[in-house]
């Protein structure tokens, strides 16, 4: 047996279920079922931290057996348990879908995004004062770049912002004042996470702003699918959050 075909075998029987284990080789050693719990408690406690709102809403006892399942389920690829756990929300949609807690893989989601944020690359902050330097057509015919660290998610059924804000600020009552959709926005200007509601237009301006659309024609996009919307307002509070990097003009 080569040393690949060893660590292959030993890889597959860390995760396969204890009745199919082989009757020989390192399965069979008397200590490979504490080395298969201590792995499995190690991978369900870095789940566990990485997902702290879901684990504050939800409790200790329910968090770990769903981190464990989850586990089971999704072993990880790498030792590299820092970005592991990007299957998560995916997981607690599939298994939520018809109990009490449907919304919950949403705030996993948005844990999930905290920690893209916390650990993306730093860059610039365009703000206010920058856009003031441009005249309207150039303005209109450049493109704003969102910030490597931004990331945001409109969440259309779930009051998923303010139920996640209050497990992460340890509020007494975790109650979202309504059960409407709501969209999120986390940035890191200044070395720290922040993060703010967002309604479904502005989710929408940052959509396009993402794919490289003009800035001008992005506004027009948005206010025709929400008439209410008000461009300096919007633009106003993602510059203030630090959402973007770079005001690019587009050559012709």
């Amino acid at each position: 047996m080569t040393l690949v075909e060893f660590q292959d075998g030993f890889w597959r029987d860390l995760w396969a279920e204890p009745d199919t284990l082989p009757a020989s080789g390192a399965a069979a050693q008397p200590g490979f079922a504490v080395y298969r719990n201590t792995v499995l408690k190690g991978c369900a406690d870095a789940l566990i931290s990485l997902y702290p709102a879901v684990h504050r809403l939800t409790g200790d006892v329910w968090m770990r057996a769903a981190a464990i399942d989850a586990v089971r389920a999704h072993p990880p690829s790498s030792g590299e348990l820092q970005h592991y756990g990007a299957f998560f929300p995916a997981f607690l949609d599939t298994a939520l879908a018809d109990s009490e807690l449907p919304w919950l893989g949403e705030v996993a989601r948005l844990d999930r995004l905290w920690s893209e944020s916390h650990v993306a690359a730093d860059a610039p902050v365009v703000d206010v004062a920058t856009l003031a330097l441009f005249d309207l057509e150039r303005l209109a015919a450049s493109h704003l770049v969102p910030h490597p660290a931004a990331r945001w998610r409109w969440s259309a059924d779930w009051p998923a912002y303010s139920l996640w804000h209050a497990a992460r600020t340890a509020a007494e009552d975790p109650n979202p004042p309504h059960w409407s959709g709501e969209g999120a926005l986390l940035t890191r200007p200044d070395g720290a996470v922040i993060s703010i509601d967002l309604g479904a237009a502005e989710c929408a301006l940052l959509d396009a702003c993402a794919q490289g659309t003009p800035l001008g024609a992005a506004l027009d996009a948005v206010q025709a699918r929400f008439p209410s919307f008000d461009p300096g307002a919007a633009l106003g509070r993602l510059l203030n959050q630090g959402a973007f990097a770079a005001l690019t003009e587009i050559s012709a």
